[in-house]
């Protein structure tokens, strides 16, 4: 995908612009805050939002503004590391078994089918109650929970273009397998990819955000979207602005990662291209 293809697609280029924006402010932002992420002021507490706390605060008199971009940091950070190591995984099984096929396919795919036959959101309960809390486990869950999506993405995508006349002359040239693979395939089958990844890293951010909430994700004081939101339910009727804010910035993510996927799909589909032009 070229940059000029970019700046022509208009729902591409406003969630590439959103994503950019937002990951900008959730990094500088909590650092320029005069308000800190667990700075506590007990004359402050759950003031309604203000000039001086545009989000209100907490019960511990603690900026919610500050405290949710700090936790759409963790959210963030937790969710792209899964997706990483989801994609890393699933696409190369996805790669082998889609271009070797026979037993090697089957046995993968059957494998995959097996992670298929849970909801996402309940395999990564599941692997949050047999692992227990924490940072590292939850984005374990995630990765195991989409590892199975770009192993399947990756290997049916490999399985059409396994055949095409580059991949026969790099195997007349004598290329190994791991060299045709990689440097041959992956390259021409990246585009779907990176829209699923995109889209995976948004709902990796539900994930978290639920998984947390619910207690058996990120444990507090550690922030993040789900144990801010945890925190809020807890005096919603007195204070709706703690677990609202902080709601609108899951979306606020949702929406760019969202859109960016949205754009990355037509880039990637020639049927879909014209739809913006």
């Amino acid at each position: 995908m070229k940059l000029t293809a970019l700046m022509q697609n208009r729902t591409a280029l406003a969630g590439s612009a959103i994503t950019a924006l937002f990951i900008v402010v959730i990094i500088v932002g909590p650092m320029i805050s005069p308000w800190g992420v667990d700075k506590h002021d007990f004359l402050s507490v759950l003031k309604p939002p203000s000039w001086e706390h545009p989000f209100g605060t907490d019960s511990l008199g603690r900026d919610v503004l500050t405290r949710a971009l700090a936790g759409a940091r963790v959210s963030l950070m937790i969710s792209a590391s899964g997706v990483l190591a989801a994609m890393a995984l699933g696409i190369t099984t996805g790669l082998f078994a889609g271009y070797l096929g026979g037993w090697f396919d089957a046995v993968v795919m059957r494998v995959v089918d097996l992670f298929f036959a849970f909801p996402a959101f309940v395999l990564a309960l599941f692997l949050m109650v047999a692992l227990g809390y924490g940072v590292v486990n939850v984005a374990l869950a995630i990765m195991l929970v989409y590892m199975p999506i770009f192993a399947r993405l990756t290997r049916n995508t490999t399985e059409v273009v396994r055949d095409d006349a580059y991949v026969q002359a790099a195997r007349i040239m004598g290329q190994g397998t791991p060299r045709i693979l990689f440097r041959e395939i992956l390259p021409n089958i990246s585009a779907p990819i990176m829209v699923q990844a995109s889209i995976a890293v948004a709902f990796g951010i539900i994930i978290e955000s639920g998984l947390s909430f619910i207690g058996l994700g990120v444990q507090p004081p550690t922030p993040s979207l789900g144990v801010i939101m945890a925190d809020g339910q807890e005096y919603f009727r007195r204070a709706p602005w703690v677990l609202t804010m902080t709601g609108l910035t899951v979306t606020t993510a949702l929406l760019a990662l969202n859109l960016l996927g949205d754009g990355l799909r037509d880039l990637a589909d020639p049927r879909l291209k014209a739809r913006d032009s």
